[in-house]
């Protein structure tokens, strides 16, 4: 599958000149019209067909829109104009879309930065955006990418799963939903850890839509992914600095707003800089229930991580560690399984060692589908009400 060629092409360059001559507002009904006034010999529905292809490559995404627009995709790479990869939700997969040359990927990257207001050309040759439809797009130019264009776009879920979504189709099982279920009314703090395209944003959306429906959660994220179903959710977004470099606004200035808007439960969607330093220290003062979402290969990678981020954030590595100890009551890890499925895999907690820094122990293990405890199970249950 490619993208329009030959005479749809011309076609394409006609509607694109009536649109940038303002003779017509960009909508499916409008590309229609005038698909069918340059091409009144065309039925019904070939006319429709076109027109849909006319403006995904006017406005969309071109020949990756079907993609984009399927149910279940978490992801579409694209690794230069013959190579485009989905993720369906049990790992990569090779499609059949291929563009007609680097030419059209190019021009289609450029489109829809521009579209969100960001630059991308040689002297700018990557940018990250968010798409009208929610969709993040992060895109790369050679020679950065050397001879070729590479995209990368992140799919939010259409809609916010619950923790029976995640029950029923095997990622989470049944025990471990329901200790979840109390971690969020106990009003624990807790991060939701994994890799790369583990689940944790979509993990902890669910979560937050467990919260007493009184609570006022306010999201500082990076880009705005997060979509709790929930009915008191402020979300700030972080922004960068216009073509002046002036402007920017990062997610350390957003922690801080943010505690001026009371928030019940405080959120940062992804903990990646100095900003960890904020988030620990209001969950030190206070604000319970907070959470977020953290990078890690496993739980007992999370210190060392929260060291690094809070030692570049100005505190000391003994500083980082009594924070953490103080301010973060629970784990949740996300792993993805062979078949590229993901799951959730354990659940820890912090304990101090003997030097006074912290490790995370695990509470719970999901192994082969059922829980099972581990040594940190016992203070968990004293975290959650159910033990002394």
């Amino acid at each position: 599958m490619a993208g329009l060629t030959g005479p749809n092409e011309r076609l394409a360059q006609r509607v694109r000149r009536r649109l940038a001559d303002g003779a017509l507002t960009v909508s499916r009904a409008d590309v229609a019209l005038a698909v069918r006034d340059d091409a009144p010999t065309q039925g019904g529905a070939r006319v429709l067909a076109t027109a849909e292809a006319v403006r995904d490559d006017l406005i969309g995404a071109g020949p990756l829109e079907p993609l984009l627009r399927e149910p279940g995709v978490t992801d579409v790479l694209v690794n230069g104009a013959d190579e485009v990869w989905v993720d369906r939700g049990a790992g990569l997969e090779l499609t059949e879309i291929r563009f007609a040359g680097e030419r059209e990927l190019r021009r289609l990257a450029v489109r829809l930065a521009g579209a969100a207001g960001r630059r991308l050309d040689d002297a700018v040759p990557c940018a990250d955006v968010r798409m009208p439809t929610g969709v993040r797009l992060h895109a790369v130019l050679p020679p950065v990418s050397p001879g070729r264009t590479c995209l990368s776009f992140r799919v939010p879920a259409r809609h916010a799963l619950t923790l029976d979504d995640w029950t029923s189709d095997g990622s989470i099982p049944l025990a471990v939903a329901q200790l979840l279920r109390q971690l969020v009314s106990a009003r624990l703090s807790f991060v939701v850890t994994g890799g790369t395209g583990s689940g944790k944003t979509t993990l902890l959306a669910t979560l937050l839509g467990e919260a007493d429906p009184a609570d006022r959660i306010v999201v500082v994220e990076d880009s705005a992914e997060l979509r709790p179903d929930h009915p008191h959710v402020v979300r700030l977004e972080a922004r960068v600095a216009n073509a002046e470099g002036a402007g920017a606004i990062d997610l350390r200035a957003l922690v801080r707003e943010a505690l001026r808007m009371r928030p019940d439960r405080l959120v940062v969607g992804e903990v990646r800089g100095a900003e960890c330093v904020d988030l620990l220290a209001a969950l030190n003062v206070g604000h319970d229930g907070g959470a977020g979402t953290l990078h890690a290969n496993s739980p007992i990678d999370v210190p060392a991580r929260v060291e690094a981020l809070c030692t570049a954030g100005g505190l000391s590595r003994a500083a980082a560690h009594s924070q953490l100890a103080a301010g973060l009551r629970a784990f949740v890890h996300l792993a993805r399984d062979r078949a590229g499925r993901r799951r959730l895999d354990s659940v820890g907690v912090p304990r101090r060692t003997a030097t006074g820094l912290v490790e995370v122990v695990p509470a719970v293990r999901v192994v082969r589908g059922e829980l099972v405890d581990d040594v940190g199970r016992r203070e968990l249950d004293r975290l959650l009400g159910g033990a002394p």
